[in-house]
């Protein structure tokens, strides 16, 4: 009789330690509850990463075919915003407002604050005296003419040289710091010229 009561305690106890698969059943989840799990979800992998491109880039197009061919024309250029605009760079791809034009520009800056810019008529760029190798145009131009870039400005021309209405043909060719948007930084569509601007 004993040995039944002990054998009827340990039952017992393995019943409390090995609930049966009816107590292991979590409560339904109501359609409000599964929406705002699924609300929470979209928040975290879509509107955040949105929110924080939005804050940090912007999408600018390309409707000429001034920097061709290393932009296509039609293209859809991924542009990092500048905070800090002392940071451009020779050679940088940058968006730029053009009050002259009354448009928003994409151009190469091959001038900055202090240089002086010599056009020699057969193509050939010279920087403060010396030639500066431009692998990436695609066309020459006979343009010939001497630019010196005042303070805080910038001077910006097109990759495609023989077809690209830039600074060397503006009214005011230097465009100060505080016009400046950001610099490019990859080419998102079309997709067969999708890649790192450089």
């Amino acid at each position: 009789m004993e040995e039944l009561i002990f054998e009827n305690a340990v039952s017992e106890e393995q019943k409390t330690e090995n609930p049966s698969p009816e107590e292991n059943k979590k409560p339904k989840k109501t359609l409000k509850e599964e929406l705002f799990d699924w609300g929470k979800t979209l928040l975290f992998y879509c509107f955040i990463p949105l929110l924080v491109f939005q804050t940090f880039c912007f999408m600018a197009s390309v409707p000429t075919g001034s920097m061709e061919t290393t932009i296509p024309t039609g293209a859809q250029v991924v542009t990092v915003r500048s905070f800090g605009r002392d940071n451009i760079e020779r050679g940088d791809i940058v968006v730029f407002d053009s009050d002259e034009l009354g448009v928003v520009l994409i151009k190469r800056c091959i001038g900055l604050p202090g240089d002086k810019i010599e056009f020699d008529g057969t193509g050939k760029v010279f920087i403060n005296g010396e030639r500066y190798r431009e692998p990436y145009v695609s066309s020459k131009s006979t343009f010939a003419g001497t630019f010196e870039v005042p303070e805080d400005c910038y001077f910006f021309v097109g990759d495609n040289r023989g077809g690209s209405l830039d600074a060397r043909f503006w009214e005011n060719p230097y465009i100060h710091k505080d016009k400046i948007k950001g610099k490019a930084l990859l080419v998102l569509f079309p997709l067969n010229a999708f890649g790192i601007l450089e």
